[in-house]
């Protein structure tokens, strides 16, 4: 098995939806540290699990400097619907970590089948 992993830093606003009172409620930002782990059986024909690029073209191109809750309006931008967000969108990607601050850090790990 082959394993890679691409660390990104990116700049988000973002506003949550939840029940009880927050100052989290209000529109704030992070700048997160998103960590994204890959693997794979297999090297493609480049003799690569994916290319570093590609993870970071996902990551910085769709949520860098961006307001959460209009780029995933299905579901509340909580750090762990943050990690799951990104997974579910990078080819091999079975683990992201999302650090939004010191200390504070959501993970999603793909279930394997």
């Amino acid at each position: 098995m082959y394993y890679v992993s691409k660390r990104i830093e990116i700049a988000i606003a973002h506003k949550l939806n939840i029940s009880y009172e927050s100052k989290c409620c209000n529109l704030h930002g992070h700048n997160l540290i998103v960590t994204v782990f890959c693997k794979t059986q297999e090297l493609d024909k480049e003799g690569m699990v994916i290319d570093f690029s590609h993870i970071k073209e996902i990551v910085k191109g769709q949520l860098d400097h961006r307001y959460l809750n209009d780029i995933m309006p299905e579901v509340n931008p909580t750090s762990e619907n943050i990690a799951k967000w990104i997974c579910d969108r990078i080819p091999k990607c079975y683990k992201v970590t999302v650090q939004e601050s010191e200390g504070n850090i959501a993970t999603y790990v793909k279930d394997e089948i």
